[in-house]
């Protein structure tokens, strides 16, 4: 696969999107094994009717973990310096997930250009699930 050219990158600039299949249970059931996260709110349906939800909804790190693949799949992983995220909007068992980045700030400092990335989740309905942003440096 192609790394992404930051060195050239202008301000505006999107990352190539990165498409995630229906997330299903069967992701949910995974990632909870993988994570060792087993909250009912991820896993049993009867708890999430319990507690006024009409079903499972996803692991917030496991939607945060999607959008960071947009970094490490166009990036070295040694080029990115900083990576957070804000959770905005509950991911639901169907949902149908975008995630993107777009350049919005080039800094230049005395040994690298640190170019800051803002980043996305959205569903099939446009609903943003998770922004943050990404500090990385072209060298």
């Amino acid at each position: 696969m192609n790394k992404w050219d930051c060195r050239s990158a202008k301000i505006g600039d999107n990352l190539p999107e990165l498409l995630i299949e229906t997330i299903s249970r069967t992701k949910l059931a995974l990632y909870a094994g993988a994570s060792g996260d087993h909250n009912p709110i991820h896993i049993d349906t009867d708890y999430t009717k319990r507690i006024g939800l009409s079903d499972v909804i996803a692991h917030g790190m496991l939607i945060m973990g999607y959008l960071g693949r947009v970094l490490t799949n166009n990036l070295n992983q040694n080029q990115i310096l900083e990576y957070g995220v804000q959770f905005s909007s509950i991911t639901n068992i169907g949902d149908k997930l975008a995630c993107s980045g777009i350049v919005k700030e080039i800094l230049n400092n005395k040994k690298n250009k640190i170019i800051k990335l803002e980043l996305k989740v959205k569903d099939q309905n446009n609903d943003t699930k998770l922004k943050g942003y990404s500090l990385i440096k072209t060298s």
